[in-house]
């Protein structure tokens, strides 16, 4: 990525960060996008792959969190801090994200920004069935919302063999769940894996505390020189990774609660029109993983020889 010196964008290169800077102090000055790209092209200025900058691989880079230290929850979608390096600082970004001219959905641009889409399988449900890569959620060129395999994902990279539109997908996931929630005794296991998973989010929930703890605790004999830097820095990250990871589960685990179980009589029709928090809650309760495979053909669009659904072990289909 331009800007930075390495894939897990933890090293920035200074003069790369200076021309971004440059191009940023334009676009706030009121000059055009495409203004900014051709004075970085004048200026010899070229892209990772030694291209001239356009409007798009301008806007490209500026759309990228990255470039302020951020990154978007998947859950969510709302900007995080990552702690690494930035080219910008983050309230740039978000008025870049605001006012520029050429993005959709600025202030300034007067066209309408397309609506964000809830992406029903991310965050750890969607794998790459070639890489096992977790599938995020994405617009294509056309801007129909999609799964893909990312090439690069917090600096660790997936195939990029994959990618399906997310409305088959979900279709598909969808028939097969409801299938298997029309069984009797469906509702009885789904209590239990709920239960399951409530006990768990327990468990991590003290685990959290212990790591907050022990990450307060590292921080005293750093102080008093018993620890050099480069030990507690390690320990630090060691502590932040578990806790990063510790909290992602727990979201995952909260998101159980929001099903409801009882009182649905037509299970098609409650799907239809049910909330986003309610779909995810009853994927999260009956799937463990979905994997997802390269198409046989370009232009495929037939999912069902791509899909492998696993499922909790008390709902084994």
């Amino acid at each position: 990525m331009y800007g930075f010196d390495n894939q897990a964008l933890t090293r920035v290169r200074v003069e790369e960060r200076q021309v971004v800077r440059e191009a940023v102090g334009r676009i706030r000055a009121g000059q055009t996008q495409a203004e900014a790209a051709a004075w970085m092209t004048a200026e010899g200025h070229r892209g990772t792959m030694g291209g001239e900058w356009t409007t798009m691989t301008l806007g490209r880079l500026l759309d990228n969190p990255a470039i302020a230290g951020l990154e978007r929850d998947p859950e969510t979608g709302e900007l995080r801090e990552t702690g690494r390096e930035r080219l910008i600082e983050p309230e740039e970004f978000v008025w870049l994200q605001e006012n520029r001219p050429s993005r959709l959905g600025s202030r300034r641009s007067g066209q309408p920004r397309e609506d964000d889409y809830e992406y029903l399988l991310t965050g750890g449900l969607g794998e790459c069935g070639q890489c096992a890569q977790q599938l995020t959620g994405g617009r294509t060129s056309a801007g129909t919302p999609s799964y893909r395999c990312p090439t690069n994902f917090e600096g660790r990279g997936g195939c990029g063999k994959v990618r399906v539109t997310a409305s088959l997908l979900e279709d598909y996931v969808a028939e097969h769940v409801l299938g298997e929630l029309a069984r009797p005794g469906a509702q009885a296991s789904l209590e239990a894996a709920r239960a399951r998973m409530a006990a768990e989010a327990d468990q991590v929930r003290d685990r959290i505390k212990e790591l907050e703890k022990s990450r307060a605790e590292l921080a005293e004999p750093y102080e008093k020189g018993q620890l050099s830097r480069t030990a507690f820095v390690a320990a630090d990250r060691r502590i932040g990774d578990s806790l990063k990871s510790s909290r992602a589960r727990l979201r995952y685990l909260e998101q159980a609660v929001y099903v409801p179980l009882g009182g649905v009589e037509d299970l098609a029709r409650w799907w239809e029109h049910a909330p986003y928090r309610s779909k995810r809650s009853l994927v999260v309760l009956m799937l463990q993983k979905v994997q997802v495979h390269p198409a046989r053909a370009r232009g495929v669009r037939d999912v069902d020889d791509r899909v492998t659904l696993s499922w909790h072990t008390e709902l084994a289909a």
